[in-house]
C-alpha cells in the first residue's frame, strides 16, 4: 500500500465496512488499521509479510480496550450498588468506631501515557469514609478506577478523576486516592550503547482527596497511611500537584530520534481522533511526533551486524568427559525491543553461555551486549529474538552455545489480559548443548535470581 493521505484516516464511516466472510468491522477499528500499516511502512517493513500481516488489527483492539473507559459511565456502575448499613451516619465516620475508613489497596492498573501513547502501570490505593447509613460494594472502587485509567492519562489527572468520580457516586464523608505510578524508559538505540545503567523506569507517587481528605494535613490521611502497611508510602514522599514537568514522560525530555514524516504523524492524529479524542488538545499536540520519533528507534535499516572487526573464534576441543567445567556465561544483559504483533516495548534480560578453556571471555561483554542491543532494536517475537542472538554469538564462541530471554510484555498487561507481574522466559542451544541436559542444567543455575 503507497502513502495515505490524512484524509483517508478520518472517521467517516457511519456503519461499519463490510467484510468477505459476512462481518462488520467496526469504523473506528478501520481507520486504525489504516493507520497502523502506515506506520509499519514508515518503518520499512513488508505489512504482507507473516508476522504482520494481523498487527494492524491486533493494534487497534488493543487501542480500543485501552480507551474503553471513554465509553463508561460511573453511575452505571455505582448505582445498585449503595447497600445499607446501621451506625454509618454523615459526620460520624469515627464515632465509636462506626463507620470508620474503607479502604482497598494494591488495585492493579494501566493506562495509555497521552504524551507518547506508551502504557503506563498503576498501582491503587483507594479509601472513603461512608455516609448516608450507605457503603459501597468493595468491587466497584476497583471498576470506577478502571474506567478512568483506560483513558489517555497523566497519574494526577488519574487520581483526581477517581476521586472526584466516587465522591460525586457514592456521596461519602470523604474519599482518598493514592496512585504508584510507573511509566517504561525506553532509551533509544544511540543512547543505550552510551548509557551502561539506563535506567528501565520513571515512578512518581501522587495523591486526591475530597470531603474530610480535602486538606493534606488532615486526620483522615494519617489514617489512610496507616492503613497502607509495609509498603514504603508516606506523605513527604508523594508528588506536589503543581510540580509535573517533563520528568513524568521519559519522551518529553527526548529530543534525537530518526526523522519524523508528515505521513506518520497524520496516522497517529488518525489513530487519537479513531478513538474519540481531540489532536488538538493541549495535552496531545506533540503526542503524534514524540509517537513517531520513539518508534522510528525501530526501523528497520537493513544493517549487517558489525562485530568491531572481532573473527569466528575456532572451536576448542576439551576433554569429553569434563567440559562441562569449561562452561562460560555472560549474564545480565540489558535487552529492549518491540512486539510486532502489537507494537508495544518489551524489556529483560538476556543470559549467554558457552562451552571454552579461556578463563575470561574473550569477545568482551560489551560485545556480546551489542549483538543484543542489535537484534533487540527491530520489531521482533522474543522466539526469533532468542534464536537470532545465539546464532550471531555462536560465530564468536565456535557453535557451543546457550542463550536465554528473559522479558516483560507490557501487551500482556494492555490488551484486555492484564496479567500483571508476569514474564516470558525463552531458550536457544546450538552445538554440544542442543543434545546434553546436564550442561544446560548447570548453565541454568549460573543465572541469577532478580526482579525484572
Amino acid at each position: 500500500m503507497g502513502a495515505l493521505d490524512e484524509g483517508h484516516y478520518k472517521v467517516g464511516l457511519e456503519n461499519g465496512v463490510k467484510l468477505g466472510n459476512g462481518f462488520e468491522k467496526e469504523a473506528e477499528t478501520v481507520g486504525i488499521e489504516d493507520a497502523v500499516k502506515v506506520l509499519l511502512q514508515g518503518l520499512g517493513e513488508d505489512i504482507n509479510r507473516e508476522g504482520l500481516i494481523k498487527t494492524p488489527l491486533r493494534v487497534a483492539k488493543a487501542l480500543i480496550e485501552g480507551t474503553r473507559g471513554y465509553n463508561q459511565n460511573v453511575k452505571d456502575i455505582v448505582q445498585g450498588a449503595l447497600f445499607p448499613e446501621i451506625g454509618v451516619e454523615k459526620g460520624n465516620g469515627h464515632a465509636g468506631g462506626a463507620g470508620g475508613l474503607v479502604l482497598v489497596r494494591d488495585l492493579d492498573l494501566f493506562s495509555y501515557c497521552e504524551s507518547c501513547l506508551l502504557p503506563f502501570q498503576v498501582k491503587c490505593h483507594v479509601g472513603y469514609i461512608p455516609s448516608g447509613q450507605r457503603v459501597v460494594g468493595l468491587s466497584k472502587l476497583s471498576r470506577v478506577a478502571d474506567i478512568f485509567a483506560k483513558r489517555l492519562q497523566d497519574p494526577q489527572r488519574l487520581a483526581d478523576d477517581i476521586c472526584s468520580a466516587l465522591q460525586n457516586g457514592i456521596n461519602p464523608t470523604g474519599v482518598a486516592v493514592i496512585l504508584q505510578c510507573s511509566h517504561i524508559h525506553f532509551p533509544s538505540f544511540e543512547s543505550v550503547l552510551l548509557e551502561s545503567n539506563h535506567e528501565r523506569w520513571v515512578k512518581v507517587l501522587v495523591r486526591s482527596g475530597s470531603g474530610t481528605f480535602e486538606k493534606d494535613d488532615s486526620a483522615p490521611w494519617l489514617d489512610f497511611f496507616g492503613l497502607l502497611r509495609c509498603r514504603e508510602i508516606t506523605s513527604n514522599a508523594i508528588r506536589c500537584r503543581h510540580s509535573f514537568n517533563d520528568s513524568w514522560c521519559p519522551s518529553r525530555a527526548t529530543s534525537k530520534a530518526g526523522p519524523v514524516t508528515s505521513t506518520m504523524n497524520s496516522a497517529v492524529v488518525s489513530i487519537i481522533r479513531s478513538l474519540g479524542q481531540d489532536p488538538c488538545r493541549n495535552e496531545l499536540v506533540g503526542t503524534p511526533n514524540r509517537f513517531v520519533k520513539w518508534l522510528m528507534n525501530f526501523k528497520n535499516t537493513n544493517l549487517e551486524m558489525k562485530l568491531n572487526g572481532v573473527t569466528t573464534l575456532p572451536l576448542k576441543i576439551v576433554g569429553h568427559l569434563n567440559y562441562k567445567e569449561h562452561i562460560r556465561s555472560e549474564v545480565n544483559l540489558d535487552l529492549w525491543s518491540l512486539c510486532e504483533h502489537h507494537l508495544l516495548p518489551f524489556y529483560g534480560l538476556v543470559h549467554i553461555g558457552y562451552i571454552s578453556n579461556e578463563e575470561v571471555n574473550p569477545i568482551g561483554k560489551s560485545s556480546l551486549q551489542s549483538i543484543v542491543h542489535f537484534h533487540g532494536f527491530k520489531l521482533q517475537v522474543q522466539e526469533r529474538l532468542t534464536r537470532q542472538i545465539a546464532e550471531t554469538v555462536s560465530r564468536l564462541f565456535g557453535g557451543d552455545i546457550i542463550v536465554v530471554v528473559e522479558a516483560n510484555h507490557t501487551c500482556m498487561i494492555s490488551r484486555g489480559i492484564e496479567k500483571f507481574g508476569s514474564n516470558t522466559a525463552t531458550i536457544a542451544v546450538l552445538g554440544r548443548f542442543s543434545n546434553d541436559p546436564i550442561a544446560r542444567s548447570q548453565f541454568l543455575q549460573m543465572i541469577p535470581t532478580y526482579s525484572l
